[in-house]
């Protein structure tokens, strides 16, 4: 999935975009017709299965894929779930701090402050090593 072909998801994104964005990705190019087996070593989806979906949704997602006991859309609506029971804490935060613009407003400051003195610390290191200090 990628940023310049408008199917990356993102974090805000609504369960159903997901499940729009999962439909049209490409699968194992060998699967044809959906009584064709698959092989998920070769198929982005099941990557994405590998990362989000649980053991036991991954076993049954590759056995369903070699056997051909269930079709590609299955497979993705499965990942789709995941993907969606994943990232649901992540959105309830962001919805919670978007009432608490202070709280980003520090976060931000205590970063920058971070940035900057290791900057500093990594300055001093190279200038050391160069023989400018």
């Amino acid at each position: 999935m990628s940023k310049s072909y408008g199917n990356t998801i993102m974090l805000s994104e609504s369960p159903a975009d997901i499940r729009a964005k999962l439909k049209t990705m490409v699968t194992d190019p060998a699967r044809i017709r959906r009584d064709d087996p698959g092989n998920p070593d070769i198929c982005p989806v099941f990557d994405l299965h590998k990362v989000f979906s649980s053991e036991a949704v991954q076993a049954a997602a590759a056995a369903g894929c070699r056997s051909a006991k269930i079709g590609c859309i299955e497979c993705k609506s499965w990942l789709a779930d995941a993907i969606v029971e994943r990232i649901a804490p992540i959105q309830a935060h962001r919805r919670d701090l978007e009432h608490r613009p202070q709280v980003i407003k520090d976060v931000l400051a205590n970063g920058c402050t971070r940035a900057t003195k290791r900057a500093q610390q990594t300055l001093e290191e190279v200038q050391l090593a160069m023989g400018l200090a």
